[in-house]
């Protein structure tokens, strides 16, 4: 039995289409015993009766309620309430492999802090996507590692696995949605936190609609990135 409980945390609104998919492709890729905790916002959610057919087949599987609504409080519900010293945090739309969680979870046995999924390194890859929003994250995640030292070449990725002592040493504090993988890269990296990274390839979604709003999460996004290069210029 692992020493380090591995919590998969997923967000999730309205993924009746895409749990299916994302619990079996888990079930199959990550063989670090595990428990996953779908976030919600509210009760009528199509994700529930779908996912809830996985729960009837013994699959480790928690439901969470999101005390208030949006992706943001979804994700600080999970990362600060759901049992395991190791926290994953995933989308509910296929983007992410999870063939790579054993991998990201063997660096944090050997000590790291929290390891990143990236897109932007030998071996990763992005498939389909918006250009802008492509462009615009392999742009920031190449300063911040060239200019702020961050240990990664794609801070702006969600897909990260996180130590517990990490979340539990830092108040998160973004309040648009998925930048708060931002935030907490950046903080710890300042703090002297190991953090090492895995390639992946991250596919965007065939079934359902988006929730990232580029527009309106932008200038969250650069709250941290100019918070990590005025650290760095100090």
């Amino acid at each position: 039995m692992s020493e380090l409980p591995l919590a998969i945390i997923i967000p999730v609104y309205n993924e009746g289409k895409n749990i299916a998919t994302v619990l079996a492709a888990i079930h199959e890729k990550v063989t670090t015993p595990h428990r996953i905790y779908l976030v919600y916002d509210f009760d009528e959610d199509d994700t529930l009766p779908a996912a809830r057919r996985f729960i009837e087949r013994r699959h480790p599987i928690s439901f969470m309620r999101n005390p208030e609504r949006g992706v943001a409080s979804a994700i600080k519900t999970g990362l600060k309430t759901a049992d395991g010293d190791c926290l994953l945090v995933t989308m509910a739309d296929m983007s992410d492999d999870y063939a790579d969680v054993d991998k990201m979870y063997r660096l944090i046995e050997e000590g790291c802090d929290i390891v990143c999924g990236s897109r932007y390194v030998k071996g990763g890859g992005q498939v389909g996507g918006p250009l802008i929003k492509k462009n615009l994250s392999r742009a920031a995640g190449l300063s911040l590692k060239v200019i702020a030292g961050l240990p990664t070449h794609d801070a702006t990725n969600s897909y990260k696995l996180y130590r517990r002592k990490v979340i539990d040493t830092f108040e998160i504090e973004s309040d648009g949605g998925f930048e708060i993988g931002l935030e907490l890269v950046v903080k710890a990296h300042i703090a002297g936190f190991r953090i090492a990274e895995v390639p992946t390839i991250w596919h965007d979604r065939e079934k359902g609609q988006s929730r990232f709003k580029i527009i309106k999460w932008s200038p969250k996004y650069l709250r941290w990135y100019l918070y990590a290069m005025r650290n760095a210029l100090l």
